[in-house]
């Protein structure tokens, strides 16, 4: 159950060991007990999102993250005389934008720098200019860049309009504080392998149950129809609607259960944010410049520029820490040679402080290609 290296990345993540153990035994979909756990999950997540839990449900959704966006997107936005506003600065709100093509959703795009938060201004005046816009989406934490978007203050913007919100929290659900409530969310979008520290299967939609109610026939797809998932799931104690990821799930509910023993979603957040700016004195000693301000960074994930004028190269690097324990990501931007490396997952700043040393001896060993 060991590994050979540790995941600096944004997800799928260093997992613990107690976490990919709950994966060694064998369940059944139609069994009482599974089914129970499902809806123990669904419980958790709906705690995890607002302490006004009446008022949410938690629909499960077999596939990766992207899966259950498209499912939420194809669903809850009505055929006819629905319109969505996308908000993106980075590769996931250009997704849902290709998303919405595929579909057949009506749009309305604002787009901001990829090293820049949405711009609040741009998007009130999109809003008052087009009336027939009736949803709004947005990324919270953009791991194109690190990025961490004030969706918060965009969904209050949207609600002061009378929108439906959508909050793509991808990345950052259980690693930032948010309420579901407070921050006037409607479907908010995670996934298991990120921020909670399960393994890749499923996604997950926490929904404001009135609005998700009136879903119904909406769908634009059989197999990622939420509204249809989440009666099943309601009318059939936990029942999936198709075979769902069992030793997925029973990983997630242990994954669940550490982090409440951990102190819950304050205090993992302290542990990614020191890990975060550990992570970023350590570099910029060694010489190296992050991307994105300090004011708009998120705990999730950093990006970091080449070194300017030398022979640097990611693969090298890479292969380098690799061999050394430490995977990392390259970019993702297209206008500046950036890697990435994240703060998430099994990960304590003891690790940081080891990977800061590597990356000190790459530097030392390898001085040819920083000349």
């Amino acid at each position: 159950m060991k590994n050979d290296y540790l995941l600096l990345t944004p997800g799928p993540l260093s997992t613990s060991e107690t976490v990919r153990e709950a994966m060694l035994k064998d369940w059944c979909t139609w069994d009482a007990e599974y089914n129970q756990l499902v809806q123990d999950v669904r419980s958790r997540l709906v705690q995890l999102a607002t302490t006004t839990v009446d008022k949410y449900t938690a629909v499960l959704m077999q596939g990766s993250g992207s899966f259950t966006v498209e499912a939420v997107l194809g669903t809850v936005i009505p055929k006819q005389r629905g319109k969505l506003l996308i908000c993106t600065n980075g590769a996931y709100g250009d997704r849902i934008v290709e998303m919405t093509e595929v579909l057949g959703i009506a749009t309305t795009v604002v787009s901001t720098e990829e090293s820049e938060i949405l711009d609040e201004q741009r998007i009130a005046a999109e809003l008052k200019r087009d009336p027939a816009i009736t949803h709004v989406v947005v990324v919270h934490c953009e791991t194109t860049t690190g990025v961490l978007n004030p969706a918060k203050a965009i969904c209050q913007l949207a609600k002061s309009y009378g929108k439906i919100t959508i909050v793509d929290a991808m990345s950052s659900f259980g690693g930032v504080e948010m309420d579901v409530v407070d921050w006037n969310i409607d479907f908010l979008i995670s996934s298991a392998n990120k921020c909670i520290q399960g393994v890749p299967g499923f996604g997950f939609c926490i929904a404001d149950r009135d609005k998700l109610e009136a879903c119904k026939g909406n769908a634009r797809s059989l197999s990622l129809d939420l509204y249809s998932q989440y009666k099943k799931m309601e009318e059939a104690n936990g029942k999936w609607r198709y075979t769902s990821p069992t030793h997925v799930v029973r990983a997630f509910h242990q994954a669940l259960i550490e982090l409440e023993e951990e102190g819950g979603i304050t205090v993992r957040n302290q542990r990614y944010a020191t890990n975060q700016e550990q992570l970023v004195k350590g570099m910029e000693e060694l010489g190296f410049h992050v991307l994105i301000p300090r004011a708009y960074q998120s705990p999730i994930i950093t990006s970091f520029l080449y070194p300017k004028q030398t022979n640097f190269t990611f693969e090298q690097f890479y292969q380098s820490l690799k061999k050394q324990g430490f995977v990392i990501y390259p970019g993702k931007i297209s206008k500046v040679d950036t890697f990435r490396i994240g703060n998430i997952g099994e990960v304590y700043v003891e690790d940081i402080h080891l990977l800061l040393g590597v990356i000190k001896s790459f530097i030392v060993d390898k001085q040819e290609l920083f000349a």
